[in-house]
This record gives C-alpha cells, structure tokens and sequence, in this order.
C-alpha cells in the first residue's frame, strides 16, 4: 500500500524539519570545548568590526596548529584588539595572547569538574535536540489527524502515516543520541 501524496508530503516536511534539528544540533556541540583545539571553539564569538557584530570567521583565518593551540591571523591588523576584547568577553575561559601579527590562544588541560560540567551540558543539549524533533512529529501528527478527521485521508492511511512518522522520528532520536554519546566521550577522555 502506498501512502497519498498529501500524508508523503507531511513526512518529506517532517525529515527535512528534523534533520535541520539534528543539524543545529552536531553544530552546537562543535562549539564544546574538548581537549583538543577546534576552530569551532572561537568561530561563532562575535566581534565589533566598526559597529557591527561579526563573526569572528569572517574577519580571520583560524587555524589549529597543535592539539591545544588556536592562531587567529586577522586580515586587518587593526581588528587585534577587537578580537582579544571579544575573546576575553566570551565563555572560552582562555586568556589571549598576540605579537601584533596573530592571536594565539592556549588551551589549559580540563580539569575534571569542568569536563564533567561539559558532559551535563551536551547531554542538556542533546535533550534540546530531542525535543526539537518531538516537536515536529507532534506538529506533523496533528497535521495528519487534521486530515483524517476532515475525511481527506481514511484511518488505515492515517494509521500507515503515523507508523511511517514514528520510524521517522525513532531514528532521529537514535542519530541525536549517537552524537551525544561520540561528544560526551570526547569531553570526558583525558
């Protein structure tokens, strides 16, 4: 049996919308410090480039070359100590330090309180996620019962969409819960 075209149309919104979740979500968890130096640390840190907040990967190239180092080269030189200030402004927790060329950041080891304080907080974030994709499927399942009780769709094709919509979202769950494992193991190894 085939599902009709207005309940496959629900379920093509419905994976978009959840990958999109799933999607925030791996970006969000690059911006979690771990052990070793990430471009992804800094590159969301907003700086005052004339006025106006601009990421910091648009102003600079960010480079990692060591497991615990971070050289931003700004392309005007000028910005240097607009970019400290908005470093030191962040939640980084790393001091900045320059030759008037580059900015290098050197990340202390973790200490283990603060890895297990990154550990609550990916799994506080993967919750988030989770909960963005049971959004969709309650949006989407009120969508289709909508149409089963408008008599455009009958309950066996109803019934068959919300199976469809569950296996959806199960799998979703499943991808959301292998990201937080894979980033809560990466905080957590010393």
């Amino acid at each position: 049996m085939t599902i009709r075209p207005e309940m496959d149309a629900l379920l093509k919104d419905a994976r978009q919308r959840m990958s999109k979740a799933v999607e925030a979500l791996r970006h969000d968890l690059s911006t979690i410090r771990t052990g070793r130096a990430s471009p992804a640390l800094v590159e969301h840190i907003r700086v005052d480039y004339y006025g106006t907040p601009t990421p910091l990967k648009q102003l600079a190239t960010i480079t990692t070359p060591e497991a615990r180092l971070i050289v931003i080269q700004p392309w005007d030189r000028q910005l240097i100590k607009a970019i400290e200030k908005a470093i030191q402004q962040s939640d980084l927790g790393v001091t900045p330090s320059n030759d008037g060329t580059v900015i290098r950041l050197a990340l202390p080891p973790l200490s283990e309180q603060r890895r297990k304080e990154l550990a609550k907080l990916v799994r506080q974030r993967g919750e988030q996620g989770r909960v963005a994709v049971r959004n969709v499927r309650r949006d989407v399942h009120e969508e289709m019962r909508r149409l089963e009780r408008e008599h455009q769709v009958s309950e066996d094709e109803f019934r068959r969409a919300e199976a469809e919509l569950q296996k959806l979202t199960d799998s979703f769950i499943k991808e959301i819960d292998q990201l937080c494992e894979a980033k809560e193991e990466e905080v957590l190894t010393v």
